[in-house]
Formats: structure tokens, sequence, C-alpha cells
């Protein structure tokens, strides 16, 4: 793995993908992951994360996944959602404000480490907004045929900078600039 990133504080779309480009499984599935990736896996990942901005929908299905406690520990997280559950949970914080204040928001939180981006929905935004300054993508050794794309329908283009590649067990890891 690449230490290229590390304790930049950069903002980092973050992603594990199946080999045919799906992030998530049909019905939003994501326990394949776990299967091929651990937080174990990714130390200096892990090490140079300081928060992690996520989406509502991704929130929501690693609440059911059964290891989501204790697969990754990337710092303060932070859900951006139209309507934050009438149930608080203690261990995130919820933001109803715009992208762009709650990319702030938890950049500040992560310090001069990185923030993690993670969902589709809030990785496209950041995208199409100019937010993002690295897209590092688990390419996992498996087909899923259908689910959640990597990127959705009408992004546009944006060009990448390749930087490093990396091979560990049946993870390759790819990792590339967002030009500006």
């Amino acid at each position: 793995m690449s230490d290229v990133g590390i304790g930049t504080g950069r903002v980092v779309v973050n992603r594990a993908m199946s080999l045919d480009g799906f992030i998530a499984g049909p019905g939003h599935a994501m326990d394949w992951i776990s299967e091929y990736l651990t937080a174990d896996a990714v130390p200096e990942v892990m090490a140079a994360t300081g928060a992690m901005l996520v989406g509502r929908r991704t929130y929501e299905v690693a609440k059911r996944m059964p290891d989501q406690g204790t697969a990754y520990d990337g710092g303060p997280q932070f859900v951006l959602t139209h309507e934050p559950p009438e149930e608080p949970d203690p261990t995130v914080t919820f933001l109803t404000c715009g992208l762009e204040e709650a990319v702030a928001t938890a950049r500040g939180a992560a310090g001069d480490r990185n923030l993690e981006i993670l969902g589709a929905d809030v990785a496209a935004q950041c995208l199409r907004r100019g937010l993002v300054d690295e897209i590092l993508v688990y390419v996992l050794p498996v087909l899923l045929g259908d689910g959640v794309r990597f990127t959705p329908p009408g992004l546009g283009r944006i060009d990448l900078e390749p930087f490093g590649n990396t091979q560990s067990g049946a993870v390759t890891t790819l990792r590339f600039r967002v030009r500006k």
C-alpha cells in the first residue's frame, strides 16, 4: 500500500468495488465486502483517516451489518441526511446542512488526517462540486451482476491521475488523484 496522501488532510472517496463495477449488490447488500476486506487489511488507510462523511443510506446499510461496530474505526463519523433518525445514535453526528458545510465540518474534525467519503450519492455530489482530492478503490474478486454502480448515471466526466496500485491477497487497490 502506498503511503502517498497519508497525513495530508485530503478528501478521499473510499470504495470497495466488485470487478463488474458495483459498490453494493442487489438490495444495497454490502456483506460480500467483508469476505475480502477488513480494517486490518488496510492499516495505512485507517491510520490516515481522521473522520468519515457518510450518506444516510450507507449508514443504514452498515447498521444492519453484523460486524459494523468493529469493522472500521476511522475517527468521528458524520452522516449527511435530510432527516435525522428519531432515535439519536451516540456514535455519529447527523448533519442536515448543505454539502460544502458538511465537508468543512467533517474535515475540521479530521484535523491533518484524511476525510473519507463513503456512500454513492454523497461521493457523487462531492465529485460534481470539485470537493474530492483522491479516489481510493479496492477491487474485489467477485462479479455481482447488479446493484449500486460505482458512480450514478449523469455524473459527467471527471479526469483522474493514477498514482498507486497494489495487490494484497485477493484485493487490488487503485489510487487516483482528481484533476482539478
